[in-house]
């Protein structure tokens, strides 16, 4: 209690010194007050122009074109707009569009009005919901209207302008790489086709050589094997024949049918159609066409012995016909005969065939891995033109779905109006702000000085500066000329503070009427 006792005496103290030292206050009320109160009486009227957008990034189209057209982020994109709008190129057409660059002289007075607005236009976001604010204050209403009206226009014909222009840029990248493309697929396919007519009679038909030697030489076998199983068919049939003499006769045909029918017709009918097949797709020099010819003629010669025999059999001594038995045996020799020859023709060719891939053993395997290496290119060029048409497509249906529906809509929420009214300077802020400024410096120096130059006030503060005992106090001789000199000078404190505080209400009331004046024409 005594410590909280003691701080306000000494803030009393404080309050008496600075008192006493009053006129400091009158002095610098009167230098700061009067000229500060000219000074904002005559600041321009600034106005104010402001605008609100929305920016509609929803698109009717999006859903249904994912997956088919090339998508952007719209939100993205009106961000990075709004970041780069108050870049300096954009600043300077603002400034060329609304003709402040009129009142340019020099490049340097341009660039003053430049950097002017790129710090005094204003652009910022309410957030998620994609709504803009613009606005820019100027001590002339229609200039600050202009601008505000040239930078919205800017910024939506900015991101629209944009967007259509990463769509032209990205169509004709895609048409020049298709054309590139292109080139790179005529020439691959002019070399594969060059490559195989050069080497259209070495090259295997169909799968690599050493498939196709393998292939050929498991044939061989197979080949062998079943003119090894026919010649034994043979041998048995004709050591049957030998032991059994019969006398029934086997029959080329029946003796009712005009035309005689061996076993050998079906199979005859059977190799036509299929060299008929043959000739479709290759020529007579082919060996697959040589081959199928070859068997038909040994089949045909076959069946003309047979006929012979059956028109010519008889006995060992020629008097009697062959017994059934025999008859049957000798056909069915007749047919393997026949097979066996199909067979050992087969086997020529299937060896000579062999003979033919052995011999360009070193040469056909180094032909192939050039064919390899030109349809893998070839491929990997066509599988890129592919894709580069695809996404050709993809761009065409993006630019048409831009035409028809604009990605980012925008719609303007409060369009830019010249303003009626000045939006500031707030002179009644700017006058109280004077007021305090001039009062509380001379405050301030009173109590600076009193501090410098004490004055002690009570018999007490002695003792805080000297050791010496208080026993008294003595009054002033002439007490009632000092009350005097004291209420003069209060007298001339009041009428100087009332002078300031009466300008500063005059300034107020002013101001505080032509606002509801403008009010009031609004």
């Amino acid at each position: 209690m005594q410590d909280l006792q003691q701080t306000l005496v000494q803030i009393l103290d404080y309050v008496k010194g600075i008192w006493i030292k009053k006129r400091y206050v009158m002095l610098f009320s009167w230098l700061i007050c009067p000229i500060g109160f000219i000074y904002v009486a005559t600041l321009p009227d600034q106005y104010a122009s402001r605008a609100q957008v929305f920016v509609d990034t929803r698109s009717v189209l999006q859903p249904l074109l994912r997956g088919l057209a090339i998508q952007t982020n719209p939100d993205q994109e009106i961000q990075m707009m709004a970041k780069t709008l108050l870049s300096r190129s954009n600043v300077e057409i603002i400034a060329r569009e609304s003709d402040l660059d009129i009142a340019a002289q020099t490049e340097a007075q341009f660039e003053g009005i430049v950097s002017e607005l790129v710090n005094s236009i204003r652009l910022s976001s309410t957030g998620r919901d994609n709504i803009y604010n613009i606005s820019y204050e100027n001590k002339d209403a229609i200039v600050a209207q202009k601008v505000v009206k040239e930078t919205l226009d800017l910024f939506v014909e900015g991101a629209l302008g944009n967007n259509r222009r990463d769509t032209d840029t990205a169509g004709k990248f895609l048409e020049e790489q298709i054309a590139e493309y292109e080139s790179r697929l005529s020439e691959a396919e002019q070399r594969v086709a060059d490559f195989k007519r050069q080497y259209n009679d070495i090259l295997p038909l169909s799968g690599t050589y050493y498939a196709q030697l393998q292939r050929l030489q498991g044939e061989l076998e197979d080949t062998q094997l079943q003119i090894k199983q026919t010649k034994q068919q043979v041998d048995s049939l004709k050591s049957q024949m030998a032991q059994k003499k019969s006398s029934d006769s086997f029959g080329v045909t029946n003796a009712d049918e005009p035309v005689l029918r061996t076993r050998y017709d079906d199979r005859i009918r059977g190799l036509e159609e299929q060299l008929d097949t043959l000739k479709l797709r290759f020529t007579d020099k082919h060996p697959d066409v040589i081959e199928t010819k070859a068997l038909l003629e040994s089949l045909e010669a076959a069946r003309t012995k047979e006929i012979d025999a059956f028109l010519n059999e008889s006995d060992e001594d020629g008097t009697q016909p062959l017994n059934d038995l025999n008859r049957e045996i000798k056909l069915e020799v007749s047919r393997y005969q026949s097979n066996l020859a199909a067979l050992e023709v087969k086997e020529t060719d299937v060896k000579a065939k062999i003979a033919r891939l052995e011999s360009k053993v070193d040469l056909i395997p180094q032909i192939e891995a050039e064919n390899t290496a030109l349809n893998r290119d070839y491929s990997i060029t066509k599988g890129k033109y592919e894709e580069l048409l695809s996404r050709k497509e993809a761009a065409d249906l993006s630019r048409r779905a831009e035409v028809s529906s604009e990605e980012l809509q925008f719609r303007i929420i409060e369009p830019p109006l010249v303003p009626k009214r000045p939006s500031g300077p707030n002179r009644l802020i700017l006058y109280t702000a004077v007021l305090i400024i001039g009062f509380g410096s001379g405050i301030g120096v009173a109590f600076l000085v009193s501090q410098l130059n004490p004055i002690l006030i009570r018999p007490k503060q002695l003792l805080q500066i000297a050791d010496y005992p208080i026993w008294g106090t003595v009054t002033h001789l002439d007490l009632s000329e000092i009350k005097r000199k004291n209420r003069n000078r209060l007298l001339i404190f009041l009428l100087s503070s009332g002078s300031i505080v009466a300008m500063y209400a005059v300034l107020a009331a002013a101001e505080i009427l032509n606002i509801h004046l403008l009010g009031g024409l609004l």
